[in-house]
């Protein structure tokens, strides 16, 4: 094991620094080639590893389903969570320069700033980041989204959040970045189970190849980023499946500028005019696919509610999607409880938020780097054990 939670609980890169340096040039395979997968394969690359991606279909990845919004402060995160996901905002402008450099792609991010509306100003008070973002009234409401339902007479402005075009550019500009850093790709493979040594020790990876051959890849060293599926790998894992369906709309250019982020309904503008909708948040779907007239019903009054004009503009594509979620809607971030395997899974809808975040600490933790104290810190309200009483 590369690195352990101590008995007080803090994480110790040194506890396998020497292992680590006898293997510095292993290989890494990364289970799964979703946005996490993929960020985290470019960090260790950066970092001279050689990296085998393992990935069963790319399209299903929760980073290609996402609207792609960066929004720590307009989605009412606190505590531990909020703090991540404003630390991976500051990081976001030089790691998507990196991923340009190295791929040679525009990432799509874009600082448009979010506007979250409220019926009235008493429930804007009691919105968990209201201090952080900039009060409007109805006036303001509509001179910033023209043609806001009239149901919303408040907003907070977050102009220090943003998003970027996951679907249709981050995820290519970091697959070409990873290759351009010589990251193997095993596509259509189906990781089956992991294989362990007598002392628990990750030893290698049983997969179904794409021809259905079942091979064992051997290795030490893994970083488990199967999203919604992590479960399925290491039995007890808190990540379970939200379903979330999601639309788009082709609007005039410039006709919205803003992202809103309404109840359960928002709609994220592309510079070229396209809008992304969602999401449905369906808990108790589990891995049915396909769209439903239920989910896209409530997806339709959303944008009826939020801006009625848009409800005239043209529906572009629809799609749903697997979000990975945890008992308190936040990732599992380091040491698994098999060692060898690292975690970087459960990000349920803040996962293109925190990529850059979870590549870095993944990344530096892998390499057994030494973390800053505050991270280190941090890490603990991120342990996959937090849920059980006999965590240390």
């Amino acid at each position: 094991m590369l690195g352990s939670y101590g008995t007080n609980g803090t994480f110790n890169s040194r506890a396998g620094s020497a292992a680590m340096n006898a293997s510095k040039q292993s290989e890494v395979l990364v289970l799964g080639g979703g946005l996490m997968g993929l960020a985290i394969a470019h960090q260790l690359a950066r970092r001279g590893r050689r990296v085998h991606v393992i990935s069963r279909r790319r399209n299903e990845a929760a980073g290609f389903v996402a609207a792609g919004m960066l929004a720590p402060h307009a989605e009412g995160l606190s505590g531990p969570l909020l703090e991540l996901g404003q630390i991976s905002l500051q990081l976001i402008p030089s790691w998507v320069a990196q991923i340009e450099l190295d791929g040679g792609l525009a990432c799509g991010l874009r600082s448009c700033g979010i506007i979250v509306p409220f019926k009235d100003a008493n429930e804007r008070a009691r919105y968990p980041t209201v201090l952080l973002g900039e009060s409007l009234n109805r006036s303001q409401l509509e001179q910033e989204l023209p043609g806001i339902g009239s149901a919303w007479q408040a907003g907070l402005l977050f102009d220090q959040d943003g998003q970027i075009d996951n679907r249709r550019q981050l995820m290519r500009a970091l697959e070409k970045a990873c290759t351009s850093l010589g990251v193997q790709f095993m596509e259509g493979a189906e990781v089956n189970n992991l294989q362990c040594d007598g002392t628990g020790a990750l030893e290698g990876i049983r997969v179904r190849t794409a021809v259905g051959e079942s091979k064992t890849l051997p290795t030490h060293e893994a970083v488990l980023c199967c999203g919604a599926w992590s479960r399925q790998l290491v039995d007890g894992l808190p990540v379970f499946p939200v379903k979330g369906q999601m639309l788009s709309l082709q609007a005039p250019r410039a006709a919205l500028k803003r992202v809103i982020f309404g109840p359960g309904t928002y709609l994220v503008p592309r510079e070229d005019g396209l809008v992304v909708v969602g999401a449905t948040s369906e808990r108790e779907a589990g891995f049915d696919e396909g769209l439903t007239p239920g989910g896209q019903n409530e997806l339709q009054a959303g944008i009826q509610s939020l801006l009625p004009q848009a409800t005239n503009w043209p529906p572009m594509e629809r799609w749903w999607g697997f979000r990975p979620c945890t008992p308190d809607e936040s990732p599992l971030l380091g040491p698994s409880p098999v060692r060898g395997l690292w975690l970087a899974t459960g990000h349920h809808r803040n996962g293109v938020l925190l990529a850059a975040i979870t590549a870095q600490l993944l990344s530096e933790m892998v390499m057994g780097e030494d973390t800053k104290r505050t991270s280190r810190d941090l890490l603990q309200h991120f342990r996959w054990d937090r849920f059980t009483s006999a965590q240390p």
